[in-house]
């Protein structure tokens, strides 16, 4: 197999196979705890206008959103899996708008697509590998170290490696990033927003990407090599 690492929205717009977009802090972090307590779907747009717009169309909708790594005003729910794990989502739906993920998996081509971050990384290689794909290109969403971390933990994965995370991720804990989000004084970004972005494998569904009509819609799928 072929893999080719990215990032942005440059990336995307040339990956090519199998593709998963990857955004660890927060925004796919998040769909995975909002399915993982019982959301129905996660559906992704582009602007919060848009957001809003379907939300008001979507009976039962929650809306979670951020610009620029900060709450929108109306919108009490921001990119934080914290916050989204204290929601009743039982066979709700989920729209987010995020600056990184959810901006890059809508630039993607082809329509064999996954949302990822560490929380769901071993089982999106299990669905990746079911496709057998000649090319997986692997996209960070950002430039940012724990979405190329997740990105390099997953290749290693594949490769048979046993990726050491803790290393992988230490030039994030090194960042000016990391401290400010551990010292909760980031609005919208409580400090355990970091601890349940990094834990590796916590859940054991894949988040394939469907387009649909003026959304991208992502749903768990459990399907596993025998």
């Amino acid at each position: 197999m072929n893999i080719v690492h990215a990032t942005g929205i440059d990336g995307a717009r040339q990956a090519r196979g199998t593709v998963v977009v990857i955004d660890v802090l927060r925004s796919f972090t998040v769909s995975a705890y909002a399915l993982a307590g019982g959301a129905r779907e996660c559906r992704l747009v582009k602007t919060v206008a848009e957001a809003r717009a379907l939300a008001a169309r979507t009976p039962g909708a929650v809306v979670c959103a951020e610009e620029d790594a900060l709450p929108v005003e109306g919108i009490p729910i921001s990119n934080s899996p914290t916050h989204i794990r204290e929601v009743d989502l039982n066979g709700r739906v989920l729209i987010q708008r995020s600056t990184a993920g959810t901006q890059v998996a809508a630039a993607v081509d082809g329509n064999d697509i996954f949302a990822a971050s560490l929380v769901v990384a071993q089982a999106t290689v299990q669905a990746c590998l079911l496709r057998k794909p000649e090319t997986l290109t692997l996209i960070a969403s950002a430039d940012h170290p724990e979405d190329h971390a997740c990105a390099l933990y997953m290749e290693g994965i594949i490769r048979g490696l046993q990726p050491d995370l803790e290393t992988l991720l230490q030039t994030l804990r090194e960042t000016e990033r990391y401290r400010r989000a551990r010292s909760g004084r980031w609005p919208g970004f409580p400090a355990t927003d970091l601890d349940l972005s990094l834990a590796a494998d916590r859940f054991e569904f894949a988040m394939p990407v469907t387009k649909e009509n003026g959304y991208l819609r992502l749903a768990a799928s459990t399907q596993r090599r025998r």
